[in-house]
């Protein structure tokens, strides 16, 4: 039997899509699964042992229609017994549609819902503490699977023993002493809307570097340096002393490998926080006005992983509003969103997963 499971999205959602080809592994050891995934997101599936196959779907596919095309042509010819679509876009549509299945799965939606044997509508309404985003994808499981699925595990990442020596040679060499905490700092989100504003988020670094004496990492991207400067700039001189500003992974890749040996992921809810938890590193994640904390806090329950929301603290200010609204007011709920209502939640999970003076 062979399954294609398609999540051609961000970094964060390919990584959660993984539990779909995990638990067919767990259910179906003998089934070949190949998983279409987005180029840039490679790093976090690469060497997973439930996936048979990576097929990349690069950027010339978006610029080229005669590309796009042989590519498809390329899908119809693996003769898959099951397509699973998490992504359900015109080219996921597409790529169900090219590969000919009789066992097609999607979500529902009203311009493509021809395509697929079976869609689902996404639950709004959690039953678990794995979350919204793993309910709704093992949902597209049921017509492949014919057993209850239990004991879901959080999805992992796989690092070679090589991998994590060379980033363990590298803190060393930059002077990070790994006998002392090590924290690394989710600085900004993907936007300026799940961004959580400098200046608070230089208030929360204070408050790491007061309580603790850990070692802190800036995680950020190239485009991203001036604004990791001002927030460094906007720390106080005691804690930039705390915090190696040039200790920069080169490659998603090599970012996993610094992030493994990190006692802790502070910072914006988004791919990094979900890669630290594939990682089994501890993370407090702050999370934007507008996004679903029951969807995306994922696997809580336990003290390793904090999510804290507005909504946690002043949830008048969203009642009634639907997503698109508070999309739209987000820079004002931010403001409204002070260091000092979870400054407590903040110096538990210190003292618990990264100890304290």
């Amino acid at each position: 039997m062979k399954i294609l499971v398609v999540q051609q999205k961000m970094i964060g959602d390919v990584l959660l899509s993984t539990v779909i080809c995990e638990q067919l592994k767990k259910h179906l050891p003998k089934v070949e699964i190949h998983y279409v995934i987005n180029e840039q997101t490679l790093a976090v599936v690469k060497h997973h042992p439930a996936i048979d196959k990576i097929i990349l779907f690069t950027p010339k596919y978006k610029k080229s229609k005669l590309a796009f095309y042989q590519f498809l042509k390329s899908i119809s010819k693996e003769n898959y017994d099951a397509v699973i679509d998490v992504y359900c876009k015109l080219e996921s549509n597409l790529i169900s549609l090219f590969s000919r299945s009789k066992t097609k799965v999607s979500y529902h939606k009203w311009y493509s819902k021809f395509i697929y044997s079976h869609t689902f509508s996404y639950s709004s309404k959690t039953e678990s503490t794995m979350g919204l985003a793993i309910e709704n994808r093992l949902l597209l499981l049921r017509p492949v699977l014919d057993t209850e699925l239990t004991a879901v595990e959080p999805p992992k990442i796989f690092l070679t023993e090589a991998e994590k020596d060379s980033a363990k040679q590298y803190l060393k060499k930059n002077d990070i002493d790994l006998k002392k905490p090590l924290i690394m700092i989710g600085l900004l989100g993907s936007g300026p809307d799940k961004s959580y504003p400098l200046k608070y988020m230089a208030e929360v670094i204070d408050q790491i570097a007061d309580e603790s004496d850990a070692t802190m990492l800036f995680n950020y991207i190239p485009k991203q340096i001036e604004e990791a400067k001002a927030l460094y700039t906007l720390c106080k001189p005691a804690t930039r002393a705390q915090i190696k500003f040039d200790v920069f992974a080169a490659s998603l890749r090599d970012f996993l490998a610094v992030l493994y040996h990190c006692n802790a992921l502070i910072g914006n809810e988004g791919g990094a926080i979900n890669m630290a938890k594939a990682l089994e590193v501890p993370t407090f994640a702050i999370f934007s006005p507008w996004i679903n904390k029951e969807a995306w806090h994922t696997f809580r329950g336990t003290s390793d992983h904090i999510g804290i929301h507005i909504k946690d603290y002043l949830p008048e200010k969203l009642t009634g509003k639907n997503k698109k609204e508070l999309k739209q007011i987000t820079p004002r709920l931010y403001e409204l969103f002070k260091p000092a209502f979870f400054k407590e939640d903040l110096q538990i999970f210190l003292k618990l997963k990264v100890g304290t003076h």
